[in-house]
């Protein structure tokens, strides 16, 4: 695994961590007589919300057991129908074929039977399919329904419907015989609709104080779904000789060091930094970090809960 993707699985842990220990704001009650009853009733949702979280399985698996479950179910109507069976998977709004979900069908020599998207498409070869990327997933679909096991995973890049970019995507394949004819089935789902990833060189670095860059690496506000998670990660880059000015912050803070030298003086106390170092910095504390190098000072700021400009107070 790249070094910097480990680290940030890492911190990712760390803050996890630090979510679970945190204090939990106490609600106002009416009278100290009702206060231990509130209480009570507050934890136990908590402990039910925490628990519920815990014990539900991940939305990817849900995810994985729905796809290869309808593409098991296309395959016993396929058998059972034959031909007959495909008007319905290319039927909108069916269980077959309902926003960017569909099922598609090829024979085994790469003939395209079923593809509910375009139906246009439908009696091309698809045997020399590459994705985005050049992968030969045409001869992988082929492949992986004529194996052994007669069914498998194939990853791959694909734009999503309406866009340019390439996603990564997830088919789950699966042969068939019918007619005399092998074919195969299948479906699959965009990785990024369940699993959140972010290279760094798609993060927007605002500049701060001059020769200062900061992005957000992960901040539960740039994301449209609720991700269960309420602390954000910035990837902060200070120039040789430039300084973050004091400030305050009123929750707790980890800095990691991902390359460079400086120091940080948290309430006037200097503490050296160097890579690989994790520095935390209690709430509330002043702190300012210098870049005492000759080369960029480059750090990860962790912030729980995530970072707000009312908890920030920029200090003269």
């Amino acid at each position: 695994m790249n070094p910097f993707k480990k680290t940030i699985c890492v911190l990712i842990l760390l803050a996890c961590v630090l979510m679970s220990t945190g204090c939990v704001s106490e609600k106002p009650v009416a009278d100290e007589e009702n206060s231990s009853l509130a209480e009570e009733v507050t934890g136990t949702a908590a402990e039910k919300q925490a628990g519920n979280l815990r014990d539900a399985p991940s939305e990817v698996l849900l995810q994985k057991e729905y796809i290869a479950s309808k593409v098991r179910d296309a395959v016993v109507l396929i058998e059972e129908k034959g031909e007959e069976s495909f008007p319905e998977f290319r039927q909108p709004e069916s269980e077959w074929f309902r926003d960017d979900f569909y099922i598609f069908v090829w024979k085994t020599d790469g003939m395209r039977l079923v593809y509910p998207p375009n139906l246009s498409g439908e009696g091309e070869n698809m045997s020399e399919l590459q994705d985005s990327m050049g992968k030969p997933i045409g001869k992988l679909f082929i492949e992986t329904a004529l194996s052994d096991e007669g069914e498998g995973w194939v990853s791959y890049y694909w734009p999503k419907p309406g866009e340019v970019e390439p996603s990564l995507k997830y088919a789950f394949i699966k042969g068939v015989s019918f007619d005399g004819e092998d074919c195969l089935v299948g479906s699959g789902f965009y990785a990024d609709d369940y699993i959140l990833t972010k290279n760094l060189d798609e993060c927007e670095h605002f500049s701060r104080e001059g020769n200062i860059f900061i992005s957000n690496l992960f901040h539960p506000d740039l994301y449209e779904r609720d991700v269960y998670l309420n602390y954000s990660i910035a990837h902060a880059i200070i120039r040789p000789g430039e300084a973050l000015a004091p400030h305050r912050m009123k929750n707790p803070e980890i800095h990691y060091i991902l390359e460079g030298e400086g120091v940080i003086y948290i309430e006037d106390l200097p503490v050296d930094l160097r890579p690989g170092q994790m520095v935390y910095i209690s709430a509330n504390a002043t702190q300012s970090t210098i870049n005492t190098g000759s080369m960029n000072l480059t750090f990860l700021a962790i912030n729980e809960p995530a970072w707000r400009a009312e908890n920030e107070e920029i200090l003269e």
